[in-house]
């Protein structure tokens, strides 16, 4: 597990004016303290509060993968108003889960550099956009990104590595791909992003992460800190 050169991250934010941000993972560690061990739980128990036989989920109960468990239901079950209710139930959850959030290491100080900067910041991210809204406004960080959250629509099909919330963010910014640059911690995040022709940078914080994120398929670091600097450092190379 190693960081990539210098000069390979000074190209892609020289070359970018918009920076995509997933949220859990690159900005905070969502599930830190309400665990989405407890959510997967707490979802798949509403399933058969309804009457619905919850076995169905337990791959993803196991794996504590609340919005798994969300898009097996959306699989399993063609009934919209359950998938809404859970989608509902899931986006309560996330909200709840704000208020123990951790930052993540460097987050903070990378966003505000590069909001000082000049660039233009949106979050694309699977969670709730009101989740995402809650956060950063509790931690001052609401006018970094402005309008530009763009968090899970109703339709669990269209969570990533589904493109959509990358599009959405491009159209709101006014932004080209080319022109833009994210930041993801999961194999989800990078192919959304290469479906669009996104430059993408992998953040994994530990060696799991990195076997997850397949790291080793492109540029990837290991701690946040490591691109303020080179943030700072484009700042006469920027077109």
């Amino acid at each position: 597990m190693t960081n990539p050169h210098p000069r390979a991250l000074s190209a892609l934010f020289a070359s970018a004016k918009y920076v995509l941000f997933d949220f859990d993972g690159p900005v905070c560690d969502l599930f830190s303290g309400h665990t989405a061990k407890r959510v997967a739980e707490a979802l798949a128990g509403e399933l058969g509060l309804r009457g619905v036989d919850p076995a169905g989920v337990s791959e993803p109960v196991g794996e504590r993968d609340p919005l798994a468990v969300l898009q097996a239901v959306a699989r399993l079950y063609a009934d919209p108003d359950l998938v809404g209710y859970l989608e509902r139930r899931l986006t309560a959850e996330e909200v709840i889960a704000t208020e123990s959030a951790e930052a993540t290491p460097g987050a903070e100080l990378l966003i505000h550099t590069l909001r000082d900067e000049g660039y233009v910041l949106a979050v694309t991210t699977n969670n709730s956009a009101t989740a995402v809204n809650r956060y950063l406004a509790g931690r001052g960080m609401a006018d970094c990104f402005g309008r530009h959250v763009h968090g899970r629509v109703p339709d669990p099909a269209l969570l990533k590595p589904h493109p959509h919330c990358l599009r959405r963010a491009l159209e709101s910014t006014g932004s080209a791909a080319a022109d833009a640059l994210m930041i993801g911690d999961s194999r989800a995040d990078r192919e959304a992003a290469q479906t669009l022709g996104i430059p993408f940078i992998g953040y994994a914080k530990n060696h799991r992460k990195w076997e997850a994120l397949g790291a080793e398929d492109g540029v990837t670091v290991g701690r946040l800190e490591l691109l303020v600097e080179v943030v700072k450092g484009v700042r006469g190379q920027r077109r």
